[in-house]
């Protein structure tokens, strides 16, 4: 991911902010229900070919590969989608090749979600609802990344996209990229509450303002860009581990966690440790992925 990316990150200030108020007020609503969080791991990506014969097993065919990531992980930074929609066929292999517990999560085409200043395109948004529900049990939430250049000067065409949104039939949670949209987070915050629309956090280097902290409903969506594995990798996972601990106990009900790192070949690498990170230290028994280029012993 080339947002936020920066070549030198030893004057990071890696740290995360503390919660907007306004969180303690959302997460206190969605705890009236009472169900358990649900977590959800993975990567952007299954096609990986260096992943065979560490994360797959050697030799494994491409065809094969998401039916073994979703054996690893039990979700999906969906991107494709942000540039085109697949087909029914394709996406009925996809059903068939993954457990009925995995999760996609698509990212809205961006004939939607770059062209909301334009001729609003009905049949654009009928598409994408056709395409999540052949997914069926297997989707996950849709999120939309605006453009950086999508500034709170047009937010009436934002409105105008939530009010022909379907939130009775899909969730939904919205990347913003532009500064100006935190500098009115509270109000921005509402306004998605009012709809059952949720935020999306994302962690890069070179853009903490992203790191904006928000919840304004019961799901967390994090998109996690590292740095090729460097120690602070791991150390804001740890750090994160614990914020998720504090959300967890004021009661979120489900967590979407995405691990990018700069050619995404060791992402795999920074999800496995978050797994067991949040198993050790939220006592989880989330399913760790296995390595098959470590040989296993029984003693």
């Amino acid at each position: 991911m080339e947002f936020g990316k920066v070549s030198d990150i030893s004057g990071i200030d890696f740290s995360l902010p503390p919660d907007p108020a306004f969180n303690r007020y959302y997460l206190s609503k969605a705890a009236t229900t009472k169900q358990a969080t649900r977590w959800f791991v993975g990567c952007p990506i299954w096609v990986q070919k260096e992943w065979a014969g560490k994360w797959y097993p050697p030799q494994t065919p491409s065809q094969k590969y998401l039916w073994h990531y979703s054996r690893q992980f039990n979700t999906i930074e969906l991107n494709s989608t942000h540039y085109a929609l697949p087909g029914g066929t394709t996406v009925q292999k996809w059903v068939e090749q993954t457990p009925g517990s995995f999760r996609f999560c698509p990212k809205l085409p961006q004939s939607i979600s770059h062209q909301l200043d334009g001729p609003f395109l009905k049949k654009e948004i009928e598409a994408f609802v056709a395409f999540c529900d052949a997914l069926g049990e297997r989707l996950g939430t849709p999120f939309m990344q605006l453009p950086p250049a999508f500034t709170t000067r047009q937010s009436t065409f934002l409105l105008r996209f939530l009010d022909s949104y379907p939130f009775d039939k899909l969730p939904l949670s919205i990347e913003f990229r532009h500064a100006s949209w935190f500098k009115y987070l509270s109000r921005t915050a509402d306004k998605l509450h009012s709809y059952g629309a949720g935020l999306v956090i994302t962690d890069v280097a070179g853009r903490r303002d992203v790191l904006h902290m928000g919840l304004c409903n019961a799901t967390a969506m994090i998109r996690f860009v590292g740095n090729g594995l460097h120690p602070t990798d791991y150390s804001r996972i740890d750090e994160w581990v614990e914020r998720l601990a504090h959300w967890q106990a004021q009661g979120i009900e489900q967590v979407f966690f995405f691990v990018h790192e700069p050619d995404n070949v060791q992402a795999p690498d920074l999800a496995a440790y978050l797994i067991c990170q949040l198993n050790q230290k939220l006592g989880l028994d989330l399913k760790v992925p296995q390595r098959f280029d470590i040989q296993q012993s029984l003693f």
